[in-house]
């Protein structure tokens, strides 16, 4: 049985599981849903995307969920809590990614809006973050509307990323 992480007014965010790789590949192999990601993935990538977040999940409590229209519990896209080394600590992310057909809806902001409630809230975090491509105005957007603030920009393998941040109060 999919384990419900959270929920909002419109949104159903759940765990991943293997049944959600059709999906996934929907987004994963769109060029411009993808466009500020390293590559596209195809079904195998997909499903060892999908093994990595369930195994996420198990070592660390969290990772990046499912998120669900909720009245029709339609796939909209992942988003959710993920760790990243960055300059060498170890911080968490919000990462969010929809499906080209769900983008300004404000779904985005609403499910990061969420996870970010959850990662201060449920897990103590003091610091939650989100790594940017600096062209990505809407991931930008989103960023901006939940709270965080660019602080820096870093390079990870071989990109430049914007580095924006909020603070437990």
């Amino acid at each position: 049985m999919t384990r419900r992480v959270i929920t909002t007014d419109r949104l159903i965010i759940r765990e991943m599981e293997e049944n959600d790789c059709e999906c996934l590949l929907e987004i994963f192999s769109d060029r411009e849903a993808m466009k500020y990601y390293p590559s596209l993935k195809d079904r195998k990538e997909t499903m060892k995307w999908i093994q990595w977040t369930m195994d996420h999940y198990m070592k660390y409590g969290f990772g990046l969920w499912i998120v669900e229209e909720k009245e029709k519990e339609k796939f909209l896209g992942q988003c959710g809590l993920v760790l990243q080394k960055i300059q060498g600590s170890v911080e968490v992310e919000i990462g969010y990614l929809f499906a080209r057909q769900h983008w300004g809806m404000g779904y985005a902001t609403e499910a990061a809006k969420a996870c970010k409630a959850y990662g201060f809230e449920h897990l103590d975090l003091p610091k939650l973050l989100s790594l940017i491509d600096p062209l990505n105005q809407a991931s930008i957007k989103v960023a901006e509307r939940i709270g965080m603030k660019r602080e820096t920009q870093i390079v990870k393998r071989g990109k430049a990323l914007d580095v924006y941040a909020c603070y437990s109060v």
